[in-house]
């Protein structure tokens, strides 16, 4: 059986970010129990050198909206980042969420040899497809993922790896 691009994508950043929302919502539920005000969670950082939560979601949400247009084809919508409390990053991944659902498999399909430039630091660099979201897009993605869930643990909310994971999909 092959497996689609469209399938290796966009249902995969809405399960990640469907998890990093209920995580966040944890985040809220412990900042309210602990009586403590939750924009601490907002601007918690890992080290002094690393993005603050809010930047990690907003990159992660960057990547996600970037690959599915760039798979499909299209320019990459500009998002301003002006999140500045928990129910804004909140609304930043539910609008990221209603954004990769407009996708339909007929758009990102077949988009494995498609030619994708992306503007680095460093200059320019063109990918394929396939290479492009497996090389690039999912551990961009990933990483900024993985470290708002642990700038939360980091900071007391009780999640662990099945709030990552969250349940199998069917």
């Amino acid at each position: 059986m092959t497996l689609s691009m469209y399938e290796a994508s966009i249902p995969v950043f809405q399960r990640a970010l469907t998890q990093l929302s209920a995580v966040l919502r944890k985040g809220a539920a412990h900042a309210e129990a602990k009586k403590f005000d939750p924009a601490v969670l907002v601007g918690a950082r890992l080290a002094p050198d690393m993005l603050p939560l809010s930047r990690q979601i907003q990159i992660a949400s960057d990547h996600a909206r970037g690959a599915a247009a760039r798979l499909a084809g299209l320019p990459r919508p500009p998002v301003p980042d002006d999140e500045a409390t928990l129910d804004d990053l909140q609304a930043r991944i539910a609008s990221t969420l209603e954004y990769l659902g407009r996708f339909t498999p007929s758009q990102i399909d077949g988009s494995e040899e498609r030619e994708i430039t992306l503007p680095l630091r460093t200059g320019e660099v063109t990918l394929k497809g396939q290479p492009y979201l497996l090389h690039f897009a999912f551990p961009n993605f990933w990483f900024h993922v993985t470290v708002a869930y642990a700038i939360l643990r980091h900071n007391g909310v009780d999640v662990g790896k099945q709030d990552f994971l969250g349940p199998l999909p069917t």
